[in-house]
């Protein structure tokens, strides 16, 4: 599989609490642009979730977020995730991820985080929490010494900040909640989500 990083601009990150959304809501992603689709753990209907939208959304790639245990990736997997995100990691994880057979994106926050993993032959990651963690001013300030790491970064990015990161070198996507606002998944607006997504792919890295 083509790295996730290089599938579309921005990867939606979603979260949903009745599967029965999951299959509509990817159709819309799919439609607007942006393939990869990043199910978050975070809720009970996410396996459910993943499950559908690898059955019956053919052109997306949908893989598993906030996976944080090697019993996480197993179920993940086992659903039909075809990547794997984390918001940070250890050890113990990492290993299940790299047996996984799928790509993974671990997530980092600090420079030590980002040498350990580039030691482990891993040189592609989630920055995690973005903006919180320090924004554009220390992913750039990372791509000095380090310009063989390529992040994705997620937490706090919007349409108004997204092509600020994806202009930098070391970035290849952007994960983001913005164009699944609240009020259109509840009420099934999914031309909204359309829209929306359609306006996030059209950002490209510089």
């Amino acid at each position: 599989m083509t790295s996730v990083l290089d599938l579309a601009p921005v990867v939606p990150v979603v979260v949903l609490d009745d599967a029965a959304d999951a299959v509509p809501l990817a159709r819309a992603l799919v439609a607007g642009g942006l393939p990869a689709i990043e199910v978050t753990l975070r809720t009970p209907a996410a396996l459910d979730a993943i499950r559908a939208i690898a059955a019956e959304v053919p052109d997306a790639v949908v893989g598993a977020g906030t996976v944080i245990s090697p019993e996480g990736v197993a179920q993940a997997l086992a659903a039909g995730s075809r990547f794997l995100v984390s918001p940070g990691w250890s050890d113990r994880l990492l290993g299940s991820m790299t047996e996984s057979g799928v790509p993974f994106l671990p997530g980092v926050s600090t420079t030590s985080e980002v040498v350990q993993l580039l030691e482990r032959g891993i040189t592609e990651m989630k920055f995690f929490p973005a903006e919180a963690a320090g924004g554009t001013p220390y992913l750039k300030s990372l791509g000095g010494p380090l310009p063989q790491a390529r992040f994705c970064p997620t937490g706090g990015i919007s349409l108004t900040s997204a092509p600020s990161y994806l202009a930098l070198p070391n970035v290849g996507c952007v994960g983001g909640t913005w164009m699944l606002p609240a009020e259109a998944v509840a009420t099934r607006d999914w031309a909204r989500v359309e829209s929306l997504a359609r306006g996030a792919a059209a950002l490209r890295v510089a």
